[in-house]
């Protein structure tokens, strides 16, 4: 297994939902699509908020909201990509039984980089249904009228940098 550019922060950020009593049932990171046109780095974490990702449907109780988890993605892109922008984002989406999402998943309204405190603080919003998706877009909007949450990570520049490094030498393959 090998350290991607993007793991201190990933970490930092399990971290904190750990610490905010929130504590992952999976997370992992991954280089995507490497040596070639299409490189991103990705993270993906998934919450429980219920307590119910892992019953069978039939043992859910009906109406328990989040019934199989809460994904949260974070990627990266080079901007080579025809169609993606150049920099980090973070995403969140309902899970199914499946695994799969519910819903296409929709932009968290938090920085690339944002702190991990301001991760979680806009977790526990899409968790209470603070932050929803827009249903009638395709394009991963929210309904929410409050901005970004949080500030960027105090290491954001250094994550940058080595996530900027990371993908001139992918390219450059």
């Amino acid at each position: 297994m090998h350290t991607l550019p993007h793991d201190p922060y990933i970490t930092a950020v399990v971290e904190a939902f750990t610490a905010a009593g929130l504590e992952p049932t999976e997370h992992w990171t991954d280089d995507g699509e490497t040596k070639g046109t299409y490189c991103h780095l990705n993270a993906v974490i998934t919450l429980d908020p219920s307590g119910t990702h892992d019953l069978d449907d039939e043992d859910v109780p009906a109406g328990t909201p989040w019934r199989h988890g809460l994904l949260l993605a974070w990627e990266w892109h080079t901007g080579a990509e025809e169609g993606w922008e150049k920099g980090p984002f973070w995403e969140f989406a309902a899970l199914k039984a499946d695994g799969s999402c519910q819903y296409a998943p929709a932009t968290l309204p938090v920085t690339g980089y944002a702190s991990p405190r301001a991760v979680v603080d806009a977790a526990r919003k899409v968790i209470a249904r603070e932050i929803k998706p827009n249903s009638s877009s395709m394009f991963g909007d929210v309904i929410w009228g409050g901005g970004i949450i949080g500030e960027a990570w105090e290491r954001h520049v250094e994550v940058d940098a080595a996530c900027e490094a990371w993908g001139a030498e992918e390219s450059a393959s």
